[in-house]
């Protein structure tokens, strides 16, 4: 593998974290692309997109949390250096000439994010993971240009990281696993943004516990309890920020309203500006997709509030003001009732097609083996004195009890005036639909 390596900075710079303290931009490369018009795309990119609508603080950008993730990405391959250099080949330890790439892939990981981000690539098929290898890899570039001025081989590098495809499986769980530099950022920062204090977790320990070996990153045995700490912060987050039913019912709201304005762009009945015709015309590219941001949405929410579409300035404005769709948990048998509660709906005076949803929000907190997906393989190891490992769960009651199960709930959304209605109301109970009147 080639190494590779940038001119460090006679000055670092470093920039206020309120999560970090300082975050150290202390290679040439790195500010480089923190300058780029890419990087700095991302101020302009809501973390937590409909969030804020329950949680105020809940307004940072992807911008700070790319930094973030950069910072502990350098924090830990700086300590891997100093304390398990590899010796030689095989041995399991940290390559210190991984250290710029790691850095790389941590700043970079989230760079193909658009507005909105979850509802925009289910509604336009992006994928932000491919778009950011994309911006990567484009010579176009500012990002590009950058990291080729490390080698013309690095752009490739950072991207494969991103992809998983690195050969070195300690750079790629670094960024993505169960225990990575992405997630304990975001945690953090989340945390602290919504001012959810369960999502805090003792940081410091898990960086002096947490260590390379030959197939991944590990945690020695005193440090089990922060790493159990960690898992259960995580639950909580997704529990009470991320899956928050009204957080749920704006999303239902956001993808109603871009599926109403996609079908009238198709009818040539909407005001609309002209990076996002493109998305609704499904013909744009990649510098179509940098130019669109959170403010690029909003100024087109603010001209569909005068929309002559009824439902369009109806929907756009229950986004903008607040104004969310009530909600009742509901299973497999309750499911039977939604056709009947569309026809109530719908004699109400509102079209099921956009005033009701269905939404899933279930999470894994912890699996320890999954053959699979994004966290395949990517079981937490706990180092004993001898050197071997054991999986969390198998020490941890408490991880045990999370370990595959699946923790959240499926919703159904509909209308808050529905709520006043006896015929509708006779199905709900205690926040739930019923089988049975």
């Amino acid at each position: 593998m080639t190494k590779f390596d940038s001119p460090k900075l006679a000055r670092e710079v470093v920039v206020r974290d309120p999560v970090h303290g300082y975050i150290h931009l202390d290679t040439q490369v790195a500010l480089e692309v923190v300058r780029s018009q890419e990087f700095q795309r991302m101020r302009r990119i809501k973390q937590l997109g409909p969030t804020a609508f329950v949680f105020p603080g809940a307004t940072h950008t992807r911008f700070e949390h790319n930094l973030g993730v950069y910072e502990l990405a350098r924090r830990i391959s700086n300590l891997f250096t100093d304390k398990y250099p590899s010796r030689s080949t095989g041995d399991g330890l940290w390559d210190p000439s991984e250290n710029l790439l790691v850095q790389m892939a941590g700043l970079l990981h989230d760079i193909g994010h658009g507005p909105y981000s979850h509802t925009f690539e289910h509604l336009f098929g992006t994928n932000h993971e491919q778009i950011g290898q994309q911006i990567i890899l484009d010579p176009s570039t500012e990002v590009n240009q950058a990291l080729s001025k490390v080698d013309t081989d690095f752009p490739k590098a950072v991207a494969s990281v991103i992809a998983k495809t690195y050969p070195n499986p300690q750079v790629v769980k670094l960024i993505s696993s169960q225990a990575d530099a992405d997630r304990m950022d975001y945690l953090l920062r989340d945390a602290y943004f919504t001012g959810a204090s369960y999502g805090e977790f003792d940081l410091s320990r898990i960086l002096r516990v947490i260590r390379p070996y030959e197939k991944g990153v590990c945690f020695t045995a005193n440090g089990m309890h922060a790493v159990e700490d960690y898992i259960v912060s995580r639950y909580q987050m997704y529990q009470q920020i991320y899956y928050h039913r009204v957080n749920r019912s704006m999303e239902v709201i956001l993808h109603h309203l871009l599926k109403r304005a996609q079908y009238l762009y198709q009818e040539k009945e909407l005001p609309v500006t002209p990076s996002l015709a493109r998305f609704l015309a499904g013909t744009w590219d990649l510098q179509d997709y940098l130019k669109m941001d959170d403010g690029v949405i909003e100024t087109n929410f603010s001209m569909w509030t005068e929309s002559s579409d009824p439902v369009l300035a109806d929907l756009t404005k229950r986004y903008l003001f607040r104004r969310p769709l009530a909600s009742a948990k509901i299973n497999e048998e309750s499911k039977q009732l939604l056709p009947q509660l569309k026809d109530l709906i719908k004699k109400a005076g509102f079209d099921p097609d956009y005033y009701t949803g269905v939404g899933s929000a279930f999470d894994e907190p912890y699996d320890a083996y999954k053959p699979s997906g994004k966290n395949a393989n990517s079981q937490i190891e706990i180092m004993q004195e001898d050197g071997s490992l054991i999986e969390l769960s198998q020490l941890s009651p408490l991880v045990k009890a999370l370990n595959g199960t699946l923790q959240g709930d499926e919703r159904f959304f509909f209308p808050v005036a529905m709520l006043k209605q006896a015929d509708f109301q006779q199905y709900l109970k205690n926040g739930e639909l019923l089988t049975k009147k």
